[in-house]
């Protein structure tokens, strides 16, 4: 059983402003501008102890001492990388464990955060895939990974290890715990929160279509899609949930997406594979798909593409493509007139790149039984 269940009182990490506002009126008969003050104490001041909130009347800060609670995840250890990316493994109950990593950039400072422990739609490139999947996190435990970076950020002098961004694409699968972290979401652009414009608020999909659309009526982060694969029949080995969602009802659910947002862009993440997907006729038919895109939308650059260069884990049967093949897929791509960036591999040491946040979840499927077999027996097929 998690800790957040076996608990009586309401971890305040779980609700967002409108839900703290209805939990001081209606459990705790105050106003509701004091969810307000608590807010600013727990997300601006990093504050969990009600004693201290000094603001606080002593009459109020008793019935939260028995009615509530600011319990944050545990960090079990944390690891810098020599590039300045920061990894935090943060317990969440029993033996699992989920990991959260920072990265640091010009100008800016990007959180990459995990929505489930584990993940259940098996990528087959993908290292949390081997680890099958456990259960979804809660909107504290997610929200819980902003307040763990941003207090260790807040207490290092120097500007450029702000956090500025944060991205839905660490473990799991973030549509698929859809309400908590569209809640999670709502306090990291909250300005009682973290205040983080839309725009930096990123939600990375495999490209759930209906959850798709129900983002698109609820909240204005930005989308992006792991694509992977220019076609279907490459993308379905890749990504299984292709087989239900193929290529062509995935563009036509990020066209609608970009349209509820007023033309804004979508981004397209596309993992370059050896002698996988990192072909010129792949390129080729992903510059197609891209045009057809923009098209639609009747806007330049409508479909942004990230290139990612895979990051090998144990047991992998895929490889990183050398720089020259790299190199020669983003030039095909840019003398198409497409933007292409190549994503910088950051915290490969400390095994925080992207493919890489693999955690400590504990086995409760079939397939990590499978794969363990697999390897003993000498490697790991596509079906795995």
């Amino acid at each position: 059983m998690s800790d957040v269940a076996a608990s009586a009182k309401q971890n305040l990490l779980d609700l967002d402003r409108e839900g703290l506002e209805r939990f001081f009126a209606d459990t705790l008969g105050e106003k509701r501008f004091r969810a307000h003050q608590v807010m600013k104490w727990i997300h601006h001041r990093h504050v969990t102890d009600f004693d201290e909130m000094t603001d606080l009347g002593k009459a109020l800060r008793a019935k939260l001492q028995q009615h509530a609670e600011v319990r944050v995840p545990q960090v079990q250890f944390e690891k810098p990388s020599a590039d300045g990316t920061h990894k935090w493994l943060l317990a969440m109950d029993g033996s699992n464990a989920i990991e959260t990593v920072y990265i640091p950039d010009k100008g800016r400072g990007t959180l990459c955060v995990s929505s489930q422990v584990g993940c259940a739609l098996n990528c087959q490139f993908c290292s949390t895939a081997t680890q099958g999947f456990n259960r979804n996190l809660s909107t504290a435990e997610i929200i819980g990974q902003v307040w763990v970076a941003a207090r260790h950020l807040g207490n290092v002098p120097h500007k450029q290890r702000r956090l500025t961004n944060v991205v839905m694409m660490g473990m799991g699968e973030p549509l698929m715990n859809f309400d908590n972290v569209v809640r999670a979401m709502s306090v990291m652009r909250d300005d009682l929160g973290y205040g983080l414009a839309n725009k930096r608020v990123t939600l990375s999909t495999a490209g759930l279509v209906p959850m798709i659309d129900r983002l698109g009526e609820v909240s204005d982060v930005s989308l992006a899609v792991s694509l992977h694969a220019p076609n279907d029949a490459l993308r379905t080995e890749l990504v299984p949930l292709n087989r239900k969602y193929p290529i062509a009802e995935l563009m036509d659910a990020c066209v609608r997406y970009a349209q509820r947002k007023r033309g804004e862009s979508v981004t397209f993440e596309y993992t370059l594979m050896k002698d996988v997907n990192d072909q010129p006729a792949h390129a080729r038919e992903l510059v197609r798909l891209m045009r057809d895109f923009d098209n639609r939308l009747q806007m330049k650059d409508a479909a942004k593409v990230n290139l990612i260069p895979f990051n090998p884990f144990p047991g992998t049967r895929f490889e990183r493509p050398d720089d020259a093949a790299i190199r020669r897929f983003q030039k095909l791509l840019n003398e198409a007139g497409r933007i292409a960036p190549v994503r910088r591999t950051r915290g490969d040491d400390i095994d925080a790149a992207c493919g890489q946040l693999k955690g400590q979840v504990m086995d409760r499927t079939r397939r990590q039984a499978e794969f363990r077999k697999k390897l003993q027996a000498g490697g790991v097929d596509a079906a795995a």
